[in-house]
């Protein structure tokens, strides 16, 4: 494939996409061992891109590696058709179906109109990420525990995307505020 480079495990670096035995990993850690009296050898460990398992994998020196590319493209999140999230990819305009397992927990915050930066591999999605701040719409708020005394300051928001988190007392049904979606927190009233 043209998005693909040949490189030797010398090379591979922490953030690096490769492709090992038809998957794709994303390279968390890699480590250059000596030893005194054996071969030298790179200790990677790596995160399937897939399904997020973590392996550790040794490679010889200079052993050949495939370097992935991934691209980026812009996507328009529309709606959720069975368990399936419909995109409008922006550059080429066609739709785009994403599993919920690549979408995970970030389906708290996707409403119609939301731009995302999906992953792509060929055809195959990866990844998909929100914007770090959206404005949403406060649906209705609930008292949190009243036998905790951290509570007192703070209530849960329900938003219009259903997700839920804590809010300052004065927050309200109709207000709109600025979520952070990486830390999934509030940061301040529209």
């Amino acid at each position: 494939m043209e998005d693909t480079v040949s490189v030797t495990s010398n090379q591979i670096t922490p953030g690096m996409i490769i492709n090992l035995e038809n998957e794709i990993y994303r390279v968390e850690s890699s480590v250059k061992v000596t030893m005194a009296r054996g071969v030298p050898f790179v200790k990677t460990k790596l995160k399937n891109l897939m399904n997020d398992e973590v392996v550790e994998k040794s490679f010889k020196q200079n052993q050949n590696v495939v370097e992935v590319k991934l691209n980026e493209r812009k996507l328009e999140y529309l709606y959720l058709e069975d368990k399936k999230h419909l995109f409008f990819d922006i550059e080429n305009l066609e739709q785009v179906l994403v599993d919920q397992d690549i979408v995970g927990g970030k389906d708290n915050y996707l409403k119609e109109g939301i731009i995302v930066d999906a992953h792509f591999y060929g055809e195959t999605i990866f990844s998909v990420e929100l914007p770090q701040f959206l404005e949403l719409l406060v649906v209705k708020t609930e008292d949190l525990d009243a036998s905790n005394p951290m509570s007192a300051s703070n209530k849960r928001a329900v938003l219009e995307t259903g997700a839920r988190l804590e809010v300052p007392m004065f927050i309200d049904s109709g207000d709109i505020i600025k979520v952070d979606t990486a830390n999934e927190e509030y940061v301040q009233r529209i």
